[in-house]
């Protein structure tokens, strides 16, 4: 098994940037969801209620800072694309604790369940797709670990899939059949909740080992 890609999303619920190398810590993908959306009662608002969030590109610049469509995050040109696609009332917001995770910092992916479900991978959000896995082995391996390199990587649980998986990356248009598929063939979970036990950096080719 090899690491296929590598995947970060600098603004929670924007489109993401392929990468060819990351450093992986305790908290995840160095500089992933490190700024979100929230209104003005203070909710964290993603895509599953504002879509057309996806639509719009977020990636870290060489400051470390995330910047959206190429332009600083915290520019009026990008507080006004991201008002278009979210509501009047809304604003972005740096925040890096572990708690801007849904649930843990890592989401894995494994081409051989990609290939399975037959839509773009792009939809499930993932920070590490591996390659060489063999059709829906992902699914046994909650409990174990992962080893890249010096990186060792804890397999939590099958995530929980929702609404986000519904919309093409690219046009947005929405396909509920996904959402329906993955819930009756494979209830209702597709792609690995994983968390860091030990950091390291991450390349695109990296060896992968499944280890208990």
């Amino acid at each position: 098994m090899t690491v296929a890609e590598l995947w970060r999303y600098p603004v929670k619920s924007l489109g993401g940037e392929r990468l060819g190398v990351a450093e992986l810590s305790d908290n995840g993908i160095g500089g992933d969801r490190v700024v979100h959306v929230r209104d003005g009662r203070g909710r964290v608002i993603t895509a599953r209620t504002r879509p057309h969030l996806l639509g719009l590109r977020g990636t870290l610049g060489p400051d470390g800072e995330p910047l959206v469509g190429g332009r600083p995050w915290t520019s009026a040109e990008v507080a006004a694309s991201v008002r278009a696609a979210a509501g009047p009332d809304v604003e972005l917001v740096r925040y890096d604790g572990r708690d801007r995770f849904d649930v843990l910092p890592l989401l894995v992916a494994t081409d051989g369940a990609i290939a399975r479900l037959g839509v773009d991978h792009r939809r499930l959000r993932p920070n590490i797709v591996i390659a060489g896995v063999e059709d829906l082995a992902e699914r046994t391996w909650p409990g174990r670990r992962l080893r890249i390199g010096e990186a060792v990587i804890g397999v939590a649980q099958l995530r929980s899939r929702c609404v986000m998986t519904t919309f093409d990356p690219d046009t947005l248009v929405q396909d509920v059949g996904v959402l329906r598929r993955i819930a009756s063939e494979f209830g209702g979970r597709m792609a690995l909740d994983c968390d860091v036990i030990h950091g390291g950096r991450l390349a695109v080719g990296d060896p992968v080992e499944l280890i208990d």
